[in-house]
């Protein structure tokens, strides 16, 4: 199989930190390509018309894509019980709520890249970091005891949500007011297939 990606999206990561933390990484080959929401390269939408990454390539079956989609399929492929049926439905909220914070914060890294100062929305930037914003303090009071115990997709989507925060829109401080969650981010950046996934 394999993963097109490209090392900066927080959706890429999260299913580069599963195939790490699944053992799969002598099945999945990672490959990278130059792909951007004006100009979709070709194998990236022969894969997933959307031209959208992370798309996943598959011998026996079509391409599958959306990160959740491909996270889902690798767990139940490697057995690693990332997705526990014991708190599902907890979880699969966590990596929502997490996938929410990267739409967001992503929507902001075009908004800001892509398009001519002159046409870029202020208003359009900060509402878009609203909803980030209060996604950060809701797993901040909320979902703490959620990011303890046995690891889960919902610990990995928040890390690399907040770690791409980090990578492209560090001045916005998310730390402050979110000490629990900080201290958390912290020592989560620590494991062998978060340093292997991050971006340079």
């Amino acid at each position: 199989m394999q993963l097109l990606i490209s090392p900066a999206s927080p959706f890429v990561r999260k299913a580069r930190v599963l195939i790490r933390e699944a053992g799969l990484m002598d099945t999945v080959e990672e490959v990278i390509v130059t792909t951007t929401p004006m100009n979709s390269a070709p194998e990236v939408v022969a894969a997933n018309p959307m031209g959208k990454i992370p798309a996943l390539i598959r011998a026996d079956g079509p391409g599958i894509y959306d990160s959740r989609v491909i996270t889902r399929f690798l767990d139940d492929l490697a057995g690693a019980n990332l997705y526990p049926e014991s708190r599902i439905w907890e979880i699969l909220t966590l990596e929502a709520t997490a996938d929410a914070i990267m739409d967001a914060t992503v929507s902001m890294a075009y908004e800001m890249r892509l398009r001519p100062q002159e046409q870029q929305s202020p208003d359009w930037i900060e509402a878009q970091w609203s909803k980030a914003a209060r996604g950060i303090a809701a797993v901040n009071s909320r979902w703490m005891s959620h990011l303890s115990g046995p690891l889960n997709i919902g610990q990995i989507g928040v890390a690399c949500a907040l770690s791409y925060i980090d990578l492209r829109h560090d001045a916005r401080a998310w730390r402050n007011g979110n000490e629990a969650l900080a201290n958390w981010h912290a020592e989560f950046s620590t494991r062998p297939s978060m340093i292997e996934t991050k971006p340079d």
